[in-house]
């Protein structure tokens, strides 16, 4: 963890000593440009030793300004590093990389475009409608609306939340099924903000499991939570409606949660299992789950994050098959962080579910 930190300080103070040569300023200019940037940078840190202590709008701010920064920081890296590669191969002319309105112009222009399009790609909510037949009976068609990792919180607000609320009510949906990772770390916000207001407003039976982020701001209150916005949380329990059965399991963060198997009841009818994290997909195929919908991965969230987790997991996006049982692992319906999506996206799911 020490060589991480020390990794981050060295890639942190490179780009701003590149910021520093580019910029076209007097002293003072380059200055206040870098002490701007390495700020940004820490109002993270008082963010999450304080935050829950900070009047509501500094802690949104910091909260806010911080976790963007690393957006901004990371593809500073990018470009920083290709233009620095392209100085040694006499690509790029030694001049465009010190006091260079050309140069600046390009690298904040960059910065910029992606920034834009990350953010109205991330509040542009992907619909992704799955078929699934089934020969195990069933009472009626069913169609379930699914969705991970809301993360509602100190940057994803209520009134973000009430638009999410609208689109899955808009499906007329029989059942409303969550993967976890509802609340984004901090029981504050959506307690004074009273989002549980908003979850009420789904117009059909909702069911959840834990994710890794309700370990963070404390499990006890995240049910406490849960119960009060109307969502009926499993926790390593298993729950029979409209003529299928759901199974939820406890995050991984609990190290002692149930054996899939022992959750699993061998019977006909379809099984449905929500498990945060997409980890070990063998076991629900081994305990005879027909559908496994699971979160947590984000695909990354940006670019080039997408290709560490696809490298990470069996399956970190999309639709997955192991012999009879059928998996999706979703990118998530909110974010952790900064509110951009570069090279993945926002979703939920529509499942229909049919003989």
């Amino acid at each position: 963890m020490i060589i991480l930190f020390l990794i981050l300080a060295v890639c942190i103070f490179w780009t701003a000593w590149c910021f520093w040569r580019i910029i076209p300023l007097p002293v003072g200019g380059k200055w206040t440009f870098t002490a701007l940037y390495v700020a940004s940078f820490l109002v993270i840190f008082p963010h999450y030793m304080l935050g829950d202590r900070m009047p509501m709008g500094l802690a949104v701010a910091t909260y806010e300004i911080g976790t963007s920064w690393m957006i901004f920081f990371l593809y500073a890296l990018i470009v920083f590093t290709v233009l620095s590669l392209g100085r040694l191969v006499r690509l790029v002319p030694a001049s465009f990389l010190k006091d260079s309105v050309a140069g600046t112009c390009t690298v904040l222009g960059i910065l910029t475009v992606l920034l834009v399009y990350g953010g109205f790609h991330y509040h542009h909510k992907y619909r992704e409608p799955i078929d699934i037949q089934t020969e195990k009976p069933l009472s009626k068609p069913l169609t379930i609306v699914l969705a991970s990792d809301l993360h509602a919180g100190y940057h994803n607000r209520k009134a973000e939340l009430a638009r999410w609320v609208d689109l899955i009510n808009a499906e007329k949906p029989d059942l409303v099924l969550f993967a976890g990772d509802i609340v984004d770390g901090a029981l504050r916000p959506v307690r004074e903000g009273r989002y549980a207001e908003e979850f009420r407003r789904l117009e059909a039976p909702v069911y959840a499991c834990l994710g890794n982020h309700e370990y963070i701001a404390g499990e006890n209150g995240s049910e406490s939570f849960y119960a009060n916005a109307g969502i009926r949380l499993l926790r390593d329990a298993v729950a029979d409606t409209c003529g299928i059965r759901i199974v939820g399991r406890d995050d991984r963060s609990n190290r002692h949660r149930a054996v899939l198997s022992d959750l699993v009841p061998a019977d006909s009818l379809f099984t449905v299992l929500l498990d945060h994290q997409p980890y070990h997909l063998e076991e629900a195929e081994a305990a005879g789950v027909d559908f496994q919908f699971s979160g947590h991965t984000h695909h990354g969230q940006i670019w080039p994050g997408n290709w560490i987790t696809d490298a990470m997991y069996e399956k970190a996006f999309g639709p997955h098959r192991r012999g009879a049982t059928r998996y999706y692992v979703s990118s998530g319906l909110g974010i952790w962080g900064g509110k951009f999506r570069i090279g993945t996206r926002s979703e939920y799911i529509v499942l229909t579910l049919h003989n």
